[in-house]
């Protein structure tokens, strides 16, 4: 079989020769993306990569057309395709934390391979043509449109995807309606969307998918790597560095009606229970504040582990008197939880500040929080105390324990 052809002087590769290219292309597209993500497991990854290796196996069926097996590998072929097509499209969707179940993906690759199996697969390649045509171009638009709407954090590179991938869409349909004018035979249908330019759009797509697939993976990587860097391996809260960094920029995008509120925590007592039951039932003591924390703010309040026992929350827009009112919510919610062994948590204490009129500073937010905190130890602890900025030099009990 002759891979190549000369037609008035140009060289045109037949249909052979422009899918074996096609799936040598896919088999290192999914060879290299399989080695570039081996560390990160997500799920648009593993879609798009069912995706790589469908469309690696239809075009390999389609390499049996012109022999014996053409009666059972052409409607294979297609199915194949257009489960790729399907595939792709539910890997965008869990980029928008949407699930898609079998029955979601069956139904187009059944159709494509019954409408060829219908119109006599063994001496037509084309059969059921339309259908498959028509059923890719619909796999790739929804595809790109879940794309398009795609977490905005990844914004830039599935914009891109999502153009190629309606660039794709289109050229389908544009295949499909030249194949219903003038069918698979035609000069028109096989100059601008027969088998080389067809391929070509394909390796466009499949170059895309393998791109996007790798920088989503490498940035989700960064994330991750940077996430540990300014958490606290122990209570998963930011650590000091992140929290101070975080802070500072919230109070310089508020304006000063917006304010803010601040409040530092010491766990009353802590080094008795390391002392008296290990270190164990510190960390348990101490992630059991973090979770209380966590599941009395807001998404969008800072808490942070300021170092040992000391944890900071900034609470962006509160006002001081809801700063008490949270630091008692925490200390509520960790005196309902017990420790491994049935123990009570320690209490604890609470100094509690908010910005002033003038610009807001955090290093004197935090001086003026230390003194309350520090005043809160010397009443007796287990209670809040808040401190007016204005009044830095005094700090007043605002709760009783």
């Amino acid at each position: 079989m002759s891979g190549v052809s000369m037609q008035e002087g140009a060289i045109v590769l037949d249909p052979f020769a422009v899918r074996m290219v096609l799936g040598l292309v896919t088999l290192i597209l999914i060879v290299l993306t399989s080695v570039s993500s081996r560390r990160q497991r997500s799920p648009y990854a593993d879609w798009w990569r069912v995706a790589l290796c469908l469309f690696f196996l239809g075009n390999a069926a389609f390499l049996l057309n012109g022999t014996p097996a053409q009666l059972w590998a052409s409607p294979i072929a297609k199915a194949l395709v257009v489960a790729g097509a399907f595939s792709v499209w539910a890997g965008a969707r869990t980029l928008r934390s949407h699930k898609v179940g079998l029955w979601q993906l069956l139904p187009a690759p059944l159709m494509a391979g019954l409408a060829s199996v219908v119109d006599d697969p063994g001496s037509n390649v084309w059969s059921g043509g339309l259908v498959y045509l028509i059923l890719t171009m619909a796999g790739i638009l929804m595809a790109a449109v879940e794309l398009w709407f795609a977490n905005p954090t990844r914004s830039r590179i599935t914009k891109f995807l999502s153009i190629m991938a309606g660039i794709t869409a289109f050229y389908y349909l544009g295949r499909a309606i030249a194949y219903a004018l003038e069918g698979p035979a035609g000069e028109f249908f096989r100059t601008y969307f027969g088998y080389a330019p067809a391929a070509l759009m394909h390796l466009i797509l499949l170059v895309a998918v393998s791109s996007t697939m790798n920088t989503l993976s490498n940035k989700q990587l960064i994330n991750r790597l940077r996430e540990r860097a300014e958490r606290d391996h122990l209570t998963g809260l930011l650590n000091r560095g992140a929290f101070l960094d975080l802070a500072a920029r919230h109070l310089v995008r508020a304006s000063p009606e917006q304010g803010g509120a601040l409040i530092l925590a010491d766990l009353d007592n802590f080094k008795a229970v390391n002392d008296e039951h290990g270190h164990s039932a510190g960390d348990a003591a101490l992630r059991a504040f973090a979770d209380a924390c966590t599941a009395s703010v807001r998404s969008t309040d800072l808490v942070g582990r300021y170092g040992g026992e000391e944890f900071i929350l900034f609470l962006p827009g509160a006002t001081q008197e809801r700063a008490e009112s949270i630091a008692w919510e925490i200390s509520s919610r960790l005196s309902a939880k017990r420790g491994p062994d049935g123990l009570p948590f320690p209490t604890v204490s609470y100094g509690v500040t908010s910005t002033g009129p003038d610009a807001p500073d955090l290093a004197f937010m935090i001086n003026v929080a230390d003194a309350a905190l520090y005043s809160a130890k010397a009443q007796g602890r287990n209670r809040v105390v808040g401190a007016d900025p204005v009044e830095a030099d005094s700090t007043e009990d605002h709760t009783t324990p």
